[in-house]
């Protein structure tokens, strides 16, 4: 049975039974303690915390996820992923134990005739929590023989979110593979042999804090009792298609398949071949679904997830022997593989390609700085006799300069070296440790949200302000620090919750309205709107004067000078967008944005820095569509109409059935949004781009004034623009070729007086020459440089010194001293090197003392410290080495 099937199968088996079909969500939601989504009930959390009430009394989906913790693991063995689906059904109140055990017993056992997936029963075993008596009873009624029923601890059959929270036992469905995958005795003797395929959570407990699986207290039980189950898509599939794990599944071993064709290598055949093979498929997998949400290679937080996960594509396939770029066909097979489930891969092939490659050609270029880093390592070690490349070494250059361990071993053995491995690991240890011990830091409770549970049951805000910026209003709350209040007094800082309002609550990209909310005798300040469960408006506020209480009726009044100048922004950035993918193409697709009065910021996928003529044709195209006074029309269609009609969504957002279209002189610009926005695209006023630059890894971000402060910018500009021209005494528009001229002639000068400081340079090589010092058979020049002598002169300072001392053996260290750096030059003539001279052995006897290192070959060598105080004693170690070899 193929994964679609089964994905389709779970999803209508449940639809029968009276589930609402919910769509996956993204990948990343707004969860301070998620990185990704990684369970299928995470879009689902704030109805079993109790603070929204659901739409629905029971649920269906197939969630995709995301799991990174240890992403060393995957392919060592063939059970971890870091993408995977898992399909799940879910009850708020509704059903408990008995409906959640039956509906997974029949969709597993039932015939495929039938709609199940046609498991034998007596390959199934099941596991219940250590007094879950309940549980146990009702497998027995199903036909479970109580020899297949294992009772295990909270370690294992306990579930919660590891915070304060719903908790609750939970019951396991297992299958046996049978005895060639390993001994008798159920999931507690062997869970290679038994695997893993459905977990039923049955949420009926509140949790308090601690950590660990099983350290902490249970408080209670919860006002409502929750199902939440989660079947393993990926597992089911390898059962089901008679192969020994998941990499061997219709969506995982073509990816394999094509990973041979692009290496010359073979899978099945060589351990640790394997392993690549494995890595490859995986993340070639949760890369393109990553990229497909909006993620963007980074260093930190989610790019930098997605980064390691692409970069170990890269070296799997390099250490497997491919020689050319590989993502490019790798993404083609993902897609191709994937897009029957989610079709957004399809959609955005060209973009997930641009993202995959461009971080690829990237990295390549990573190894190759790290491969001359790896041969300095390697000259040093060697310099000084030693076989070993040290554990602080590879660890920089895994964690510094992102160079594979593997890639150092493989380098190392070439060399004839080792690496101190466990020196290695130990420092890896130590920064997963620092890293994990930050995230449980940082993950805490969910928000207590309870205080407007009721407000957002009772359903949402009007909205009123696309029509208008006053509107009368009912008090329907009053909440201070957390606690809900009847009355709010002058001096007191507020949230205020109406029924309807014309402000404008915080939300996509475009920050709140200020404004005022009045009554007879009161006034408040609103200095911001916020959103609670996306539906009930939260405006914060000052009360200026008198006294507000809930219940009273009040005009709320969003600021107009405000509103125009939000309106302008909002509506210019949509015309900064378009023009973007008009100049530059579909692949400009926005990543982000911010717009105030005034003022915009818009970030969009693209690699490399766009050039001054791009910036200048953007910033026409922007200006021609104000100028064309395109209509700006508004209309709310269902999500699949919006998008036929070409609507452009922001990857990562969760859209309900409805959306809002905002649609600027037609096809120009169209887009999901729920901003507000000028009525023609003339009111925008001029658009003026501030810069461009890079935020990220393939993320660039515009800035720009809009409206009157455009008008503003541009007249500074022209009076700073008057006073270099009256300073140079040309007209304005000669400025340009002026400034050309002056930089011109700066250049000449500053080229000559660099000529001029080489003659003096090499003028005094003579003086170094004659003060050569005699140490047995060798002339040895060990000096510090003039101050200020740059790294390229002062070689060719010391060659110049070299050839002056003639045929006679010679030894040259010169040691600088520039902005607090320490450059060094050390050079051997051939007689030198005759007598067992090697600039890198001269090296390793005065680099200690600047806290330098550097490489290069028996002739020459040359390099850099940090501290130039150590300058005088790093020549006296030199002398001595010297006078060492001299015998």
């Amino acid at each position: 049975m193929q994964t679609h099937e089964i994905r389709r199968r779970f999803l209508d088996h449940f639809v029968r039974a009276g589930h609402t079909e919910v769509p996956s969500a993204s990948l990343i939601l707004a969860d301070p303690n998620l990185l990704f989504v990684n369970a299928g009930m995470v879009q689902f959390v704030p109805y079993f915390l109790g603070q929204q009430t659901p739409p629905y009394a029971t649920a269906t989906s197939v969630q995709k996820c995301v799991r990174t913790l240890d992403i060393e693991n995957v392919g060592i063995t063939t059970r971890h992923n870091t993408f995977f689906q898992m399909a799940g059904n879910f009850s708020f109140g509704d059903y408990f134990k008995r409906e959640a055990i039956t509906l997974a017993w029949t969709l597993l056992t039932d015939s495929v005739e039938d709609g199940g997936y046609g498991f034998d029963p007596e390959r199934l075993w099941v596991t219940v929590y250590l007094d879950d008596d309940e549980a146990e009873r009702m497998w027995l009624e199903l036909g479970v023989p109580a020899d297949r029923i294992q009772r295990r601890g909270m370690a294992d059959n306990y579930w919660s979110m590891g915070i304060p929270g719903p908790c609750g036992p939970c019951s396991e469905i297992y299958y046996d593979r049978g005895p060639e995958y390993g001994v008798d005795g159920g999931p507690e003797a062997d869970e290679d042999r038994y695997i893993e395929i459905w977990n039923l959570v049955f949420m009926q407990n509140e949790r308090g804090a601690g950590i660990g699986k099983d350290n902490f207290e249970i408080l209670g039980p919860l006002p409502k009792q929750n199902i939440d189950t989660g079947m393993g898509v990926e597992r089911v599939a390898f059962l089901l298609q008679g192969v020994d794990n998941v990499y061997e599944t219709d969506l995982m071993r073509p990816i394999i398949d094509k990973a041979e064709e692009l290496t010359g290598r073979s899978y099945g055949v060589e351990h640790t071949d394997d392993v690549r093979f494995r890595v490859i498929a995986d993340h070639a997998r949760t890369a393109a679904m990553l990229i497909a949400d909006g993620v963007n290679p980074g260093n930190d937080g989610r790019g930098y997830v997605l980064r390691r996960l692409l970069r170990r594509i890269v070296r799997s396939a390099r250490l497997l022997g491919a020689e050319k770029p590989v993502m490019a066909e790798l993404i083609k097979v993902v897609t191709d593989l994937m897009a029957p489930s989610y079709p957004e891969l399809a959609t955005d092939f060209s973009r997930i390609e641009t993202v995959s490659v461009g971080e690829e050609m990237a990295f390549l270029k990573t190894l190759n700085t790290g491969e001359t880093l790896f041969d300095n390592a390697a000259t040093a070690v060697k310099s000084k006799g030693g076989k070993q490349i040290t554990g602080s070494d590879a660890f920089a250059l895994h964690d510094t300069y992102g160079f594979p361990i593997d890639l150092t071993l493989e380098m190392a053995a070439e060399a004839g070296l080792s690496v101190d491995e466990d020196g290695f690991r130990s420092l890896m240890a130590e920064q997963r440790k620092r890293a994990k011990d930050d995230a449980q830091a940082r993950k805490h409770a969910h928000a207590d949200l309870t205080v407007y549970k009721e407000l957002v049951d009772r359903g949402a805000t009007e909205f009123t302000g696309f029509d208008e910026l006053t509107s009368e209003a009912n008090v329907l709350a009053l909440i201070a620090d957390g606690v809900r209040v009847p009355v709010a007094t002058a001096g007191q800082d507020v949230e205020v919750i109406l029924d309807r309002s014309p402000m404008y609550a915080e939300s996509g990209g475009q920050i709140a309205d200020r404004g005022t909310i009045t009554a007879s005798g009161v006034k408040l300040q609103v200095n911001d709107v916020q959103k609670i469960a996306k539906k009930v408006w939260v405006h914060k506020a000052t009360v200026e004067s008198g006294q507000l209480t809930e219940g009273d009726v009040v005009l709320a009044q969003a600021d107009p000078a405000w509103r125009r100048g939000a309106t302008q922004g909002h509506s210019g950035t949509h015309m900064v967008h378009a023009a973007l993918r008009q100049i530059l193409g579909p692949n400009a697709v926005q990543a982000g944005s911010l717009n105030k009065p005034g003022y915009l910021r818009f970030d969009f996928n693209w690699q490399g820095a766009l050039s001054e003529q791009q910036k200048a044709d953007i910033e026409a195209v922007s200006n021609d569509a104000v100028g064309a006074d395109f209509p700006v029309n508004t209309f709310v269609t269902d999500l699949p109409n919006a998008k036929k009609m070409g609507a452009m969504a922001l990857f990562g957002e969760n859209y309900g059935d409805e959306v809002r279209v905002v649609e600027i002189g037609g096809p120009f610009s169209m887009e999901l949004c729920g901003g507000t926005h000028v009525e023609h695209s003339s009111q925008i006023g001029p658009i003026t781009l501030l810069g461009e630059a890079s935020v990220g890894s393939g993320v660039r971000r515009v800035e720009a004034f809009v409206g009157l402060d455009s008008y503003k910018y541009l007249a500074k500009e022209r009076a700073l623009l008057a006073g270099v021209a009256s300073s140079l005494k040309v007209p304005s528009d000669e400025v340009p070729g002026r400034v050309e001229q002056l930089v011109e002639r700066l250049k000449v000068a500053e080229k000559e007086l660099e000529r001029t400081k080489i003659a003096a340079v090499l003028s005094s090589a003579g003086t170094f020459a004659e003060q050569a010092e005699r140490v047995g058979a060798v002339r040895l020049v060990a000096a510090a440089a003039p101050e200020g002598v740059s790294a390229g002169d002062l070689r060719t300072l010391a060659t110049d010194i070299r050839g002056r001392l003639g045929s006679e053996a010679a030894v040259v260290v010169l040691l600088g001293n520039v902005e607090g750096k320490a450059p060094f030059v050390v050079t051997v003539n051939k007689a030198a090197q005759d007598l067992g001279f090697k600039s890198g052995d001269l090296v390793a006897a005065f680099g200690p003392s600047i806290a330098g290192r550097g490489g290069g070959k028996p002739e020459m060598a040359q390099g850099a410290g940090s501290d130039p105080s150590g300058i005088p004693a790093g020549l006296t170690a030199v002398r001595a080495r010297v006078a060492e070899l001299a015998g």
